[in-house]
C-alpha cells in the first residue's frame, strides 16, 4: 500500500466540511499562524499563476517576505519566479520513500525573483490519489522546518478544478480568496461556480472572499455587471497586454520586463492591489446565480 493510499485523511462524504463537500479530511491542526494567506482561484488558463508570481513580487516590493504555494500538478506557478521548473514536495519524498524527517527546507523551497520564497506541491498521477493530500503535507512540512515563522504572505495558486480536493484544501488556510476571471461568458461562469464553493467551505473554515481580479481584459462591462448582481467587487484590472504573454515566455515576471509606459502601469495596478489586501478587505459573500440566470444575465440577444 503506497502513502497516498494509507495516510488517515479519507474523503468526506457527509457533509460537514461546508454543505455538499466530497474532499479529504483534513488535520485541523495544521494551521498558518502569523502570516496574511491568500488563495487565488480561476478557471483552468485564465492567468492564476501570472496573477499570483506578479502579486508575490508586489508584496515584496513592499518590503513583505513572501511564499508562493503552487497547488497544480503541472507545477508551473513559480517559474516566473525562478526561471525554471522546480521539483515538487511530493517528488521530493518520493526520493526518502516518504520519510519527511529527512527534508530539510533547501530540498523544497526555492528562492525567487526579489527573495520571493517558492514551493510546488505537485500532485499524485491522475487517478492515484488527491492533491487535497499533497497540500496538506507540503504545509505540514513547512511548519514542520520553521518556514512559516518569520513569513508575512502565503499566496496559494489553485488548480482550476472545482471538485478536487487540491482546490479545496488551500481553502483550510486562507483568509480571503481571490478569483481571477475575463471579460467573458466562461470565465464569469467558472466565477460563479467557485464563488459556490468557497462559501460552502467558509461554513466550517475563516476563509472569505475578497474579490476578484479581471485579467486579460479590455474592459469590464461583463465582469461588473455580474459582480453587481451578486453583492461580489472587482479590486483589479489587467489589461491584455503582449508584454504578459511575453514575460511567461521569457520566464520572468511583469517586475523584470524591460520598462515601457504599459508595463509600469500594469506594476503599478499590482502594487495597489498587494496594499489593498495588505490593509485588508471586506469580507464578502456574494450569491452566486443559478446556471440559466447566468445565461440570461450574460451576453446579447
Amino acid at each position: 500500500m503506497s502513502p497516498l493510499d494509507s495516510n488517515k485523511q479519507v474523503p468526506n462524504l457527509r457533509g460537514e466540511d461546508g454543505e455538499g463537500s466530497v474532499q479529504v479530511q483534513m488535520d485541523p491542526k495544521v494551521k498558518i499562524e502569523g502570516a496574511k494567506v491568500f488563495a487565488v482561484y480561476g478557471k483552468g488558463g485564465i492567468g492564476k499563476s501570472t496573477t499570483s508570481s506578479n502579486l508575490s513580487v508586489a508584496f515584496s516590493k513592499l518590503g513583505k517576505k513572501v511564499l508562493q504555494i503552487g497547488c497544480d500538478p503541472k507545477h508551473d506557478s513559480t517559474f516566473t519566479l525562478t526561471g525554471r521548473l522546480v521539483p515538487t514536495v511530493i517528488d521530493i519524498l518520493k526520493e526518502v520513500d516518504f520519510h519527511a524527517e529527512e527534508l530539510r527546507p533547501d530540498d523544497f523551497v526555492y528562492e525567487g525573483f526579489n527573495g520571493v520564497k517558492c514551493v510546488e506541491a505537485g500532485g499524485p498521477p491522475a487517478g492515484t490519489g488527491c492533491g487535497g493530500y499533497v497540500v496538506g503535507q507540503t504545509v505540514k512540512l513547512l511548519k514542520q522546518n520553521h518556514m512559516l515563522e518569520e513569513t508575512d504572505v502565503v499566496i496559494f495558486d489553485v488548480l482550476g478544478d472545482v471538485v478536487c480536493g487540491g482546490f479545496a484544501a488551500p481553502l483550510q488556510h486562507a483568509d480571503r480568496a481571490i478569483i481571477v476571471t475575463a471579460n467573458d461568458f466562461d470565465s464569469i461562469y467558472a466565477m460563479n461556480r467557485i464563488i459556490a464553493a468557497v462559501q460552502a467551505k467558509s461554513k466550517n473554515y475563516n476563509v472569505r472572499l475578497a474579490g476578484c481580479i479581471a485579467n486579460r481584459s479590455k474592459d469590464t462591462d461583463e465582469v461588473d455587471r455580474y459582480c453587481k448582481e451578486v453583492g461580489f467587487k472587482r479590486v483589479a484590472h489587467l489589461p491584455d497586454l503582449d508584454a504578459i504573454r511575453k514575460s511567461r515566455l521569457k520566464k520572468k515576471t511583469l517586475f523584470e520586463m524591460d520598462d515601457n509606459e504599459e508595463i509600469q502601469l500594469v506594476q503599478k495596478e499590482y502594487l495597489r492591489l498587494a496594499q489593498l489586501l495588505w490593509d485588508g478587505t471586506d469580507p464578502l459573500a456574494p450569491q452566486p446565480l443559478e446556471d440559466r440566470d447566468i445565461f440570461e444575465l450574460l451576453g446579447f440577444d
